[in-house]
């Protein structure tokens, strides 16, 4: 409720567009681009199971895409979740030859998603209505392949500068 004078306007209701909703979306990239688009179902949360088939669908873009470039096998950065660091999970990252960087608890300065690619990517989706989840994906989708190798490269450029500075500190 609010306090208003009798000789004040009436207070005008905006109607809601209904959104077009919630997604969850994994996207893995490398230096050169997006490796992978990952949409969880509706209804499904991320678990062990699920995020070893991602990772297992990521080795075979690996293979297909970077074949022969990968004698020492791959380093592999990822957040904190609890699916990322189970057991499981582990040893599916074993088997498959990544070797996991370390990441401290959530710090934003070292999520290369958090500071390269989200602010531009929610800059450019910003004041659009969409009225389905496929018009947010494809302007996801066209919005991150259109971006050039060198906004992924320094973004692990400078992973690599703030992780030394952390480490300095």
């Amino acid at each position: 409720m609010e306090w208003w004078h009798s000789g004040s306007p009436c207070h005008k209701k905006l109607r809601v567009q209904k959104s077009a909703g919630k997604f969850l979306v994994s996207i893995l990239w490398d230096q050169n681009g997006i490796l992978l688009f990952d949409y969880l179902p509706k209804g499904q949360t991320i678990n062990t199971e699920y995020y070893a088939s991602v990772l297992v669908e990521l080795k075979d873009i690996l293979k297909e895409e970077h074949s022969g470039k990968f004698t020492k096998g791959v380093l592999f950065l990822h957040n904190n979740a609890p699916a990322h660091w189970a057991l499981a999970t582990q040893k599916k990252l074993a088997c498959l030859g990544f070797q996991c960087l370390d990441h401290s608890s959530y710090s934003p300065d070292l999520a290369p998603s958090d500071y390269r690619l989200f602010p531009g990517l929610k800059k450019q989706l910003k004041g659009h209505h969409f009225s389905s989840g496929t018009e947010v994906i494809a302007a996801a989708e066209t919005w991150l392949d259109g971006q050039s190798s060198e906004l992924f490269l320094s973004g692990l450029q400078k992973l690599e500068q703030q992780a030394k500075k952390c480490i300095e500190l």
